[in-house]
């Protein structure tokens, strides 16, 4: 029995640029070594050769939407059908994981039984086929401290957790707004530890456009996001990193440090408990963050 099962949905392998990003990424998760196994879900094509390629495991008869977005709720039912793993990651399928993220789950299930862990993502800019050859750990970290930027910490693209966890799910899209934001929520409302985990692991988001939606644009103004946040509770339920209350540092669970974006979102949330995160609050807090940044960091 592994530790770890990864789930995702890929997108269609037919964008050379999606799909050298995301054969980057299963690649990462591969050379994480025998403690690790691989879920793809859905229809999309080239999925299929690909699974077969890498030696993993295909599911394309997954519950989906009319455009073919999978069931967050079908995935994570499948998952624990296929797998006796005790530890589930869904992940967006062009982030790339390195060892500490074993590390930190390893940590997390000597803590404590009920968690969610989950942490800031690195944007960095990859357009060919990466190198998994001796250390390409090393060589990875120094590329994205020298060429990526840290994430705000709004965002969330992984998800780690007990497979006893997030039983009841509800029918969320994939791929759309929303769920990422209540998955956070219902952790904390069911006093899961929501540990960020941030100080202890270093993921890496290969940038990309948005061709495989409508409009080449994100997909907050999709319906299928507008039902994903019905589902979640409306506003209110869309949590953010920013909300959490512990942290994983040093192999133990902490308080976080003081911050000032946190102080914001601390005073916002209680001063607007019902606007929750909509975009135009959500662009505020982007430009708060960005300014201390810029006043924080050096020239």
């Amino acid at each position: 029995m592994g530790l770890l099962t990864i789930v995702t949905a890929p997108k269609a392998f037919t964008n050379p640029h999606i799909a050298t990003i995301q054969r980057n990424a299963l690649q990462s998760w591969l050379h994480l070594g025998s403690e690790v196994e691989v879920l793809l879900y859905g229809r999309e094509v080239g999925m299929a050769e690909v699974a077969a390629e890498f030696g993993v495991k295909h599911i394309p008869d997954v519950a989906c939407t009319e455009t073919g977005a999978p069931y967050i709720n079908s995935m994570f039912d499948l998952t624990r059908q296929i797998s006796d793993s005790p530890l589930l990651c869904i992940v967006n399928a062009d982030i790339l994981f390195m060892p500490d993220i074993i590390m930190a789950s390893k940590q997390l299930l000597s803590l404590t039984e009920r968690f969610l862990a989950l942490g800031q993502r690195w944007d960095l800019d990859v357009t060919e086929q990466l190198d998994f050859s001796d250390n390409w750990v090393e060589r990875l970290i120094l590329r994205t401290k020298k060429n990526g930027q840290l994430h705000l910490p709004l965002g969330s693209d992984y998800f780690i957790f007990p497979r006893s966890c997030f039983q009841e799910t509800p029918g969320f899209a994939i791929g759309r707004s929303g769920w990422d934001n209540w998955m956070i929520y219902y952790a904390m409302q069911q006093n899961y530890a929501a540990v960020d985990v941030t100080p202890s692991v270093m993921i890496v988001h290969q940038n990309h456009d948005y061709s495989h939606l409508p409009g080449n644009k994100p997909p907050y103004h999709m319906e299928e996001s507008n039902r994903n946040r019905e589902l979640a509770g409306g506003k209110s339920h869309l949590y953010l990193i920013l909300d959490m209350k512990q942290q994983l540092v040093n192999g133990q669970i902490r308080k976080p440090l003081f911050s000032l974006a946190r102080a914001i979102r601390y005073v916002e949330l209680r001063l607007y408990p019902n606007k929750g995160n909509p975009r135009g609050w959500r662009r505020l807090l982007i430009r708060r963050l960005r300014r201390m940044r810029r006043e924080i960091e050096p020239a």
